[in-house]
C-alpha cells in the first residue's frame, strides 16, 4: 500500500490518540525500588503520625500559659521537674508553674502543649539541669510540636495514587510501616534501528554508511523517562527482516519504536511491517511537527508502535516531545503530556527567527548566561541530520503553528532538554 503524507495532522491530534493507550497494569516493589515510579493505588495509613505529640526541637516542654508575654527583657521561670527520655513515654504530669527537659523527637507529657528551644533558655542553678529555667521567649500552643495524626490520619489517604514517587514520598511510606507499595509498571519499550546504509558503532564507516546513532540516544532517553529500553540491533531494509524482527520486539515489550524507515520511497518499510502484524491498523503517518514531519503511529494488539525519522535531530525532538510524555503517560503518569511537566527557563531572544506557518516548530536554543538579567537564546540552526546542532543546545522552543516566527528580543520558554 502507498502512504503519503495525505493525512497529516496536528500535535495536539496526535497527542489525542497516544493518550487513547492504557495505562499499564501496577505491581507490587519493595521501597528500595519505587523511587521516580507512579503510585498506582492509595496508600491508607493503619495508624496515626506521628502516634503522639513529639518536640522538634531540643528545650523544653511547657504549657504555653505559663509563659504568655516572656521576652528576654521580661523572663518567666518555671520549674524543671524531669529529663525526659526519648525512648520511653513520659511518666509525669506538669503542673502550672512546671517544665520538663525534652530532646528532638521526644514525646510531650500530659499538660504541656508547647516546646522552647533550648537557646531561649537558661538553667539558673549550676551543675545541675533541674530546678529553675529563665525562660526567654514565648510560645503559641503546638509550636515546636509535631502533632499526633499531623502527617497522617489513621484511615485516611496518606499518599494518593497517580503520585510520582520521590525520596521524601519513600520516607512517608517506610513511617507508616509500608515496606512494599503498587507501582504503576515500567514500560518495556523495543527499539528497532532500520537501514543498509547503518553499520554497528565499532565499525569504520565506508561512503554511505553511518554507525548506529539513534538506537543509543533512543534508549538513553527512554531510561530518562523510567522506561525499560531494549535494542534489537540493525534491521536491513526487506520488508521480511523487519516484520520478523518487529513481531519478535512486540512481543517482548509494552511499545516498539523503529528509528528510519518512516518517510516516503522504496525502501521505508515500517508502514508495510506493521501492517503485516495481526490485529494492527495504522493511526497516523505524519503529523505536524519540525523537525519530525514523518513520523508514524501505529497499535498492534493494543500496544503502540512509532516510526520515528531516520534524522538523528529529528528522532530527538520527536522523543521530547511525543515519546517520552507516551512513556511517563503508560506509567500512569496523568500529567506526562502537558507542558507543566517540563523544566523551563524564560530567556530573551538573540536574533528573529522565521518558522513556516501550519507546523508547530522546535528550535534548538543554546544559552548565554547574563549577570542580573535573563539569558540570552541563541537559536542554534542547522540540518536535522546533524548532531552539532541537539549537541551545542541546552533546550528546545516551541513555535505555535499559526505563527511565521519569533522576534529578537522577545521572551520565549527554553525547554531545557
Amino acid at each position: 500500500m502507498n502512504h503519503g503524507f495525505f493525512t497529516i495532522i496536528s500535535r495536539e491530534e496526535f497527542v489525542g490518540l497516544l493518550k487513547g493507550f492504557s495505562p499499564l497494569a501496577p505491581e507490587t516493589k519493595s521501597l528500595t525500588r519505587a523511587s521516580g515510579r507512579v503510585l498506582a493505588d492509595d496508600i491508607i495509613a493503619k495508624h496515626d503520625w506521628p502516634l503522639l505529640d513529639r518536640s522538634c526541637m531540643d528545650g523544653f516542654a511547657v504549657n504555653a500559659r505559663d509563659i504568655f508575654g516572656a521576652t528576654e527583657s521580661n523572663p518567666g521561670y518555671l520549674e524543671c521537674v524531669a529529663a525526659l527520655p526519648i525512648d520511653k513515654m513520659p511518666e509525669i504530669e506538669l503542673n502550672p508553674g512546671e517544665c520538663a527537659r525534652i530532646a528532638t523527637g521526644g514525646v510531650l507529657p500530659n499538660g504541656a502543649d508547647s516546646v522552647v528551644m533550648v537557646e531561649h533558655t537558661q538553667t539558673m542553678e549550676a551543675n545541675t539541669d533541674m530546678g529553675t529555667i529563665e525562660i526567654r521567649k514565648s510560645a503559641a500552643p503546638g509550636e515546636n510540636v509535631m502533632q499526633r495524626g499531623e502527617d497522617a490520619k489513621n484511615g485516611a489517604v496518606a499518599l494518593a495514587a497517580g503520585t510520582i514517587i520521590r525520596p521524601q514520598e519513600i520516607g512517608l511510606a517506610a513511617a507508616l510501616g509500608f515496606e512494599e507499595i503498587s507501582l504503576c509498571r515500567r514500560p518495556r519499550v523495543g527499539i528497532l534501528s532500520t537501514g543498509d546504509e547503518l553499520i554497528e558503532i565499532e565499525e569504520i564507516p565506508k561512503p554511505g554508511q553511518v554507525r548506529d546513532v539513534n538506537s543509543l540516544t533512543i534508549a538513553a532517553l527512554v531510561k530518562q523517562a523510567n522506561g525499560k529500553p531494549t535494542r534489537y540491533g540493525i534491521i536491513k531494509d526487506d520488508l521480511e527482516s523487519l516484520s520478523r524482527a518487529l513481531k519478535k520486539a512486540i512481543e517482548d515489550n509494552d511499545m516498539v519504536l523503529l528509528s528510519g524507515g518512516s518517510s516516503i520511497g522504496v525502501r521505508d518499510l515500517t508502514v508495510q511491517a506493521i501492517e503485516s502484524m495481526k490485529n494492527a491498523e495504522i493511526l497516523a503517518h505524519g503529523v505536524a511537527l519540525s523537525p519530525g514531519k514523518p513520523t508514524i503511529l501505529g497499535r498492534v494488539a493494543d500496544k503502540p508502535v512509532l516510526g520515528l525519522p531516520g534524522q538523528v535531530t529529528s528522532a530527538l525532538v520527536v522523543m521530547h516531545v511525543l515519546i517520552l510524555p507516551l512513556i511517563r503517560h503508560l506509567q500512569g503518569d496523568d500529567k506526562g503530556f502537558t507542558a507543566m511537566n517540563r523544566t523551563k527557563r524564560k530567556a530573551e531572544l538573540a536574533r528573529n527567527v522565521a518558522s513556516k506557518p501550519g507546523r508547530e516548530d522546535y528550535i534548538r536554543i543554546k544559552l548565554e548566561e547574563r549577570d542580573g538579567q535573563l539569558p540570552l537564546a541563541h537559536p542554534v540552526l542547522g540540518k536535522s541530520g546533524l548532531l552539532r546542532t541537539i549537541v551545542q543546545a541546552q533546550g528546545l522552543a516551541a513555535i505555535p503553528a499559526d505563527s511565521e516566527g519569533l522576534y529578537h528580543g522577545e521572551l520565549i520558554d527554553v525547554w531545557i532538554i
